[in-house]
């Protein structure tokens, strides 16, 4: 979830996958995939980077601590026949 500020300067936080778009003109208004729009005070490039920063926070916490990404090991398939 991100949080955001109501126009009226009331604080709320919003699921980030129930959005379905943001739009700026002049107010920022967030459609949700239900069709709920709500109008808050941070512009949509801060939304988006909040988003961004949620979904990495979420990613970083299912990753292994130490845990770095290589290729698995495993026979070359396409490796020529050994001489007999």
């Amino acid at each position: 979830m991100i949080q955001l500020t109501r126009l009226n300067s009331q604080p709320l936080a919003v699921n980030s996958d129930l959005i379905k778009f943001v739009e700026q003109a002049p107010d920022t208004v967030i459609t949700l995939v239900s069709g709920e729009k709500i109008v808050v005070r941070e512009s949509a490039s801060e939304i988006l980077e909040r988003i961004v920063r949620f979904r990495r926070s979420v990613l970083k916490e299912m990753a292994p601590e130490h845990a770095t990404l290589q290729p698995a090991e495993s026979p070359n398939p396409i490796a020529p026949p050994e001489p007999a």
